[in-house]
């Protein structure tokens, strides 16, 4: 490797997301992955647009593309296998090793957010007759990144305990692995949920979580660090889906990319902005005959929306970190029903004062002002029952929670508004 390649490979394990965005902007740079180790190729391809996965993939040479999944992490290699299609996956496959092919395929087989997908392959198996000189120095070997802890397994591959780094380094080199081993006390299984490894995180306190089967042979590892970056993926998918845009897209997609994935959720918008607009045309007669009631039309659906927002963001918040679940559902109404009550009286006075004053009708003033308040108790109520109902019938919250919010609020911030005016139109 010559100095352009040294600085070019320092470069990207250095600055993986630069690097990722340089070879999606210039199809030239797809030349520099061929001179790239199989660690700084896999840096790239984990933080390339998903859109863009496969086809950078597909450019290695066979070879190279076998090279560089036998050196990728389970998680990055699950990244490129399930970005292929089903004959260009057995293809890749093919060129593997049998050992390496058969794992891929089992790990293919578990679901999505399960601890199959999250866990880290094992590269070497630490014993309890192993010295501590022994075993650090199959740890340098191993290549690992961030470990604090090392587990130990019997001759039949059974978990047999669990070793920190530190007490290794405060030990004689001489001494014995199974003299410092401490008790595991939480385990995870291939289907393990991202769920169950939450709570398992929780409860044990520890860096990570170790994969056994059911005769508790050591399968993997799944690191803290590792799910963490999943459930943040996870969280900012979650950002995405709310507003309709799709879990896959990136700041870098392409702009048709981004469209197929947008436009079903506009259309859909499109219609629930319809029914609000049919509200509002019931009451074209009263408005035609107080237009300042036009002016302020929007002021009680912009509050209303906002506070719905609040308590949908924190609701779902709840339901993803199982604080709440939907058996709770009367709890968190009932919180989210006197909020909306005393931010609407908060803001009835203050919003009714102000109309007051601008129009010198206190009978519009006390519309607005009555509107505020049933409005507010309306969004605190959806804004808590929508993602709850959603939940209950096994549906995906983040998806469609927002678009069926604004509905909600605007539908009820216009009759209530509207309905009021029309009754006391004779205080106008």
């Amino acid at each position: 490797m010559n100095l352009a390649q040294r600085v070019r490979e320092h470069y990207v394990l250095q600055h993986p997301a630069e690097a990722a965005r340089a070879v999606q902007r210039d199809d030239s740079a797809l030349e520099a992955l061929e001179t790239l180790s199989p660690a700084a190729v896999n840096s790239v391809l984990e933080h390339v647009d998903p859109a863009n996965l496969a086809p950078l993939f597909l450019q290695l040479d066979e070879e190279r593309q076998a090279t560089v999944l036998q050196a990728a992490t389970v998680r990055t290699a699950m990244l490129i296998l399930r970005s292929l299609s089903d004959e260009e996956q057995e293809r890749v496959l093919h060129g593997l090793p049998v050992r390496v092919r058969t794992e891929y395929r089992e790990l293919l087989e578990f679901p999505e957010r399960s601890a199959g997908r999250f866990m880290d392959r094992l590269g070497t198996q630490y014993l309890g007759e192993q010295t501590v000189s022994e075993a650090l120095e199959a740890l340098r070997n191993s290549g690992a990144q961030r470990t604090r802890s090392l587990y130990l397994v019997t001759d039949d591959g059974v978990l047999s305990g669990r070793v920190d780094l530190q007490d290794m380094a405060l030990a004689s080199p001489d001494a014995r692995m199974q003299s410092l081993v401490n008790e595991v006390s939480e385990v995870a299984y291939l289907t393990s949920t991202e769920d169950d490894l939450v709570e398992l995180f929780e409860r044990s306190r520890v860096d990570s979580i170790p994969v056994v089967d059911q005769d508790f042979r050591l399968l993997g590892i799944v690191r803290y660090t590792n799910l963490f970056q999943a459930a943040e993926g996870a969280a900012t998918a979650d950002i995405q889906r709310m507003v309709g845009a799709s879990a896959d897209e990136r700041a870098l997609s392409t702009p048709l990319f981004a469209v197929r994935r947008r436009l079903t959720w506009l259309h859909i918008n499109l219609l629930t902005a319809f029914l609000a607009a049919a509200v509002v045309g019931l009451f074209e007669s009263t408005i035609a005959q107080f237009t300042a009631l036009a002016i302020l039309l929007p002021v009680v659906a912009g509050q209303s929306g906002n506070a719905g927002s609040q308590a949908l963001a924190v609701t779902m918040r709840g339901l993803a970190l199982r604080e709440v679940s939907t058996l709770q559902w009367r709890v968190v109404l009932w919180k989210e029903l006197q909020i909306g009550l005393i931010n609407g009286c908060a803001l009835a006075v203050t919003c009714g004062l102000g109309v007051w004053v601008w129009s010198s009708s206190w009978g519009l003033g006390l519309v607005i002002a009555i509107a505020m308040v049933t409005a507010m108790v309306m969004a605190g109520i959806s804004g808590a029952l929508v993602p709850m109902i959603l939940s209950r019938y096994g549906q995906d919250p983040a998806t469609a929670s927002s678009i069926i919010l604004t509905t909600v609020t605007d539908v009820s911030g216009f009759l209530a508004f509207l309905g009021t005016a029309t009754l006391l139109a004779s205080l106008l």
